[in-house]
């Protein structure tokens, strides 16, 4: 029986695969497809940044891909994708962003070659409260007052054709083509019918499963590259340990959600209980004071003495002391 009369159900992940396959050029096609899908532009890729985020780390802290790249007008641009679980997220991808900034231009360098960085975060913990899967952030400026958004006027270096000649031509643009732009793919939150490109990409990123009829660019060239019995022996059994390691980290978070919780759960049961016994000691005192100062009032009272000179001794209201 070929492959192709094989249903294919299982193709390997894509966090895992960007970091090992899909880094070879051969493939760049699988990345480009996504990234082009997602942007909504045509990317070509130029290379994989050898950053530090780019070394094979087992942890998956680490789970992080740079890339130098070109959009549809030939510029070029930093993408950062990363797929890693840690607390303070969003300072995690400001810090991401700003590192592929400063990490990828020459010192000499003025400040007008500085890349545009796109950082995209495929998620598949919960990040915040909303009803989407994909959440785009931009910076613009907004008048307070006006409400217009600020353009700027920025000098580009246009090179002439078959001359290493160059002129600055005077653009206007918006902030937010130079600032990074972020994307939030949160994949436990999609649910949709893939009946579009980006659909098709996060149907495959949910369930690990691409159609053979997906039309997305990329997924024709994954549907190949990425199924499981595709793999060279030596990146199979790297996958299977990926794997491993993946369920065994989510055991662990798990399990300590779950520590946490029940610990949670008696420790306020514990602390209601200890409460509780101080709150009736507490309630106790004041009845036994209230009551001794009813007693004594009662023995000035049969002495003859008046209400209010009781109520000045004891702290009692003149309207209790005459009701005893």
């Amino acid at each position: 029986m070929t492959s192709e009369n094989v249903v294919r159900t299982k193709f390997a992940r894509f966090e895992w695969a960007m970091k090992r396959l899909l880094r070879q050029k051969a493939n760049f096609v699988v990345l480009e497809g996504f990234l082009t899908v997602l942007l909504e532009e045509k990317i070509t890729i130029d290379e994989i940044l050898e950053s530090e985020s780019n070394q094979d780390y087992e942890s998956q802290k680490f789970n992080c891909v740079d890339i130098k790249a070109r959009d549809s007008a030939g510029n070029i641009i930093i993408i950062e994708i990363q797929n890693s679980r840690e607390a303070h997220y969003f300072e995690r991808i400001l810090f991401g962003t700003s590192k592929a900034i400063t990490e990828h231009i020459h010192k000499v360098d003025d400040y007008a070659e500085v890349k545009k960085v796109y950082s995209i975060s495929i998620l598949y913990f919960d990040l915040g409260e909303g009803e989407d899967y994909i959440y785009r952030g931009e910076t613009n400026f907004v008048g307070v007052n006006k409400r217009d958004k600020l353009k700027i006027k920025v000098n580009e270096r246009k090179f002439i054709t078959g001359s290493e000649q160059s002129t600055f031509t005077t653009v206007e643009k918006h902030p937010n083509e130079i600032f990074p732009t972020y994307f939030l793919l949160r994949v436990n939150k999609f649910d949709d019918y893939a009946k579009t490109p980006l659909a098709e990409w996060m149907e495959y990123l949910k369930s690990g499963i691409i159609r053979r009829d997906a039309t997305a660019p990329g997924l024709p060239e994954a549907y190949d590259q990425l199924w499981y019995h595709n793999l060279p022996d030596a990146e199979r059994k790297k996958y299977d340990h990926y794997i491993m390691s993946v369920a065994r980290e989510k055991d662990v978070m798990e399990t300590a959600h779950n520590d946490g919780f029940f610990a949670g759960q008696n420790e306020g049961f514990d602390k209601g209980k200890a409460e509780g016994r101080a709150e009736g000691r507490a309630e106790g005192r004041v009845e036994g004071i209230f009551a001794e100062k009813i007693e004594t009032a009662k023995r000035m009272l049969a002495l003859g003495m008046d209400s209010a000179t009781i109520a000045q001794i004891t702290g009692l209201d003149t309207e209790q002391i005459e009701r005893l």
